[in-house]
C-alpha cells in the first residue's frame, strides 16, 4: 500500500524517509501502470528527482508540511520549464519561465511535482481524454476517471501518487473524486487566492486524495492556511439530505441514492440531526450555469488558443460561448445565493449524491460531436455546478459500492462559506465509521 501524504511528510521530516527514494518509487509506479491508467500528459522524471534532492538538502526540511511528497498537478498549471496544455494542441507550447501561484505554493511546502495530468480540451467535460490518451478509472478501466481533473483522480486512485491538484468549475474535482473513490474538495470562492478567477468566478483549485487527512493537508497548502490541515471534531449539526435531481428531477440510479441513505444513517448514529430537504435550485440558476459554461471557455479560447486548431466539439462550444457571453450577469447568481442562504439558515450542511448518473465510459470523446459530449456531461453533473455559482464549499466523499460494478458510490457535502473545516470534519467522521479502500 502506498503511504499517505501525511505519512510520507512525517517520515521525511523525521529523517526516516529519503525524498529521492520516495520519488523514485512513485516514478516506478507511474512507469508500470500509467500505460493503462492514462493519468499523465507529461511525467517529469528527471526534473522530479532533481527537485527531490533539493528538498532533501533544504535547511527547513523539518518544517515543511509536504516534505518530499510526490504530487501530480493538473495540466492547467504554470510550472517553470513546462507549458500548460489544457488538453489541446491549439495552444502555446512555450515553457513558463517561472512557477505560477499553485506550483510555487507546492514547492514552498516541500512537494515534488512528478507530472502534469491529463484533462479534456479547455477542461470542458467530465471525461478526460486528449489526442495522446484516455484517463481511465483504475477500479473499472472501461469507465472514465472523470473530468476535468480526471488525470489527477486516476493518478491518486491508482496509487501512483498520494495526492493531486485539481480545479473545479462545475464539479471537476468532485466528479472524478466520486468516480474514482476519492475525497475531493472544492473550497469556497476566494479561499485559494489567485491572480485571475476562471469561468467568471466559478472555478477554483482543490485537492484529490485517498484520505480526509491528506485532502486537508493539501488544501492547507493550496489555500495558504496551515490551520486547515488540522481536522476538528464536529459538534452536532443540522444536516439536510436530498436525492432529488435539481430542476429536471430526472430519475436517479438506485445505488447513488442508497449512498445518501447510508451516509445519513452513519451521521445520525454519530449524533447529528438529519432532515430530508431540498434547496430551491431554480431554472434561472441552471441557465446562469450553462451561460458561464459556454462563455468562460470562449473567453479563454479567444485569449490563448488558435480557434481553427481546436477540436470540433470545442469549436462548437466556443461559438456558443460568443453568443451567450453578453448574457453573463450577476442577477441570477445573486438570487440563487439568497435562496441558498435561506436554506442554510435552517440547516448547517446538505448531503446529496455527487453524481446524478453512473460515470460515462472511457472513450475517445474528443473525436465525437459536441452534442454527444454535452448530453452525458450535463446529466452526470446535475448536483455539483450550483455550488460553484454560489461560491459555497462542497466535498465529495466515498460511501458505498455499486452492486455489480467495481465503482464507488459517493455523496456530496455542502455548507456555507467558511465551512471547509466542518466539511472535512464530517468526511473524517464518515471515513472513521465506514472506511473505504484507498487505492487500486
Amino acid at each position: 500500500m502506498v503511504l499517505t501524504a501525511v505519512e510520507i511528510a512525517r517520515g521525511v521530516r523525521a529523517g526516516e524517509l529519503d525524498p529521492v527514494e520516495v520519488t523514485k518509487e512513485a516514478l516506478a509506479r507511474i512507469a508500470a501502470a500509467d500505460g493503462v491508467v492514462g493519468a499523465f500528459r507529461r511525467v517529469r522524471a528527471a526534473e522530479a528527482l532533481a527537485e527531490a534532492a533539493e528538498v532533501a538538502a533544504r535547511a527547513d526540511l523539518r518544517e515543511l508540511p509536504l516534505a518530499g511528497v510526490p504530487v501530480a498537478v493538473k495540466d492547467v498549471t504554470e510550472v517553470a520549464g513546462e507549458y500548460a496544455g489544457w488538453g489541446s494542441l491549439a495552444g502555446r507550447q512555450a515553457p513558463f519561465a517561472e512557477d505560477g501561484v499553485i506550483a510555487a505554493r507546492l514547492r514552498a511546502a516541500g512537494a515534488v511535482i512528478v507530472g502534469l495530468t491529463r484533462v479534456p480540451e479547455l477542461c470542458l467535460y467530465p471525461m478526460s481524454d486528449d489526442p495522446t490518451g484516455v484517463s481511465r478509472n483504475p477500479w473499472e478501466p472501461a469507465y472514465t476517471a472523470g473530468g476535468s481533473s480526471g488525470g489527477s483522480a486516476a493518478a491518486v486512485a491508482a496509487g501512483l501518487v498520494p495526492i493531486a491538484h485539481g480545479t473545479d468549475g462545475l464539479g471537476s474535482v468532485r466528479l472524478p473524486a466520486a468516480m474514482c473513490g476519492l475525497v475531493g474538495l472544492k473550497p469556497g470562492r476566494g479561499v485559494v487566492k489567485e491572480p485571475v478567477e476562471g469561468w467568471f468566478g466559478m472555478s477554483t483549485h482543490g485537492p484529490l486524495a485517498t484520505t480526509t487527512a491528506d485532502a486537508a493537508l493539501l488544501m492547507s497548502v493550496l489555500g495558504e492556511n496551515p490551520g486547515l490541515a488540522t481536522i476538528p471534531a464536529p459538534s452536532a449539526q443540522r444536516i439536510a439530505f436530498s436525492t432529488q435531481v435539481p430542476v429536471t428531477r430526472a430519475p436517479l440510479p438506485r445505488p447513488l441514492g442508497d449512498a445518501v441513505t447510508q451516509a445519513a444513517e452513519l451521521l445520525t448514529a454519530a449524533g447529528h440531526t438529519l432532515t430530508e430537504a431540498t434547496p430551491a435550485y431554480g431554472f434561472d440558476t441552471m441557465l446562469a450555469l450553462v451561460t458561464r459554461w459556454f462563455a468562460g471557455p470562449a473567453t479563454h479560447a479567444d485569449a490563448d488558443f488558435t480557434f481553427r486548431n481546436l477540436q470540433p466539439r470545442t469549436r462548437t462550444h466556443v461559438r456558443l460561448g460568443h453568443l451567450t457571453r453578453p448574457f453573463v450577469r450577476d442577477r441570477a447568481r445573486t438570487r440563487w445565493i439568497a435562496r441558498a442562504e435561506e436554506f442554510f439558515r435552517a440547516h448547517d450542511v446538505l448531503i446529496t449524491p455527487t453524481l446524478a448518473t453512473l460515470p460515462p465510459k472511457a472513450l475517445r470523446w474528443h473525436r465525437r460531436s459536441w452534442l454527444a459530449n454535452v448530453v452525458p456531461a450535463v446529466r452526470v453533473a446535475d448536483f455539483t455546478g450550483f455550488w460553484n455559482l454560489a461560491g459555497y464549499p462542497a466535498l465529495s466523499v466515498p460511501i458505498g459500492h455499486h452492486p455489480t460494478l467495481d465503482l464507488t458510490t459517493s455523496v456530496q457535502l455542502v455548507a456555507p462559506p467558511g465551512a471547509e473545516p466542518l466539511l472535512l470534519a464530517l468526511a473524517a467522521q464518515l471515513e472513521s465509521a465506514n472506511p473505504w479502500p484507498r487505492s487500486r
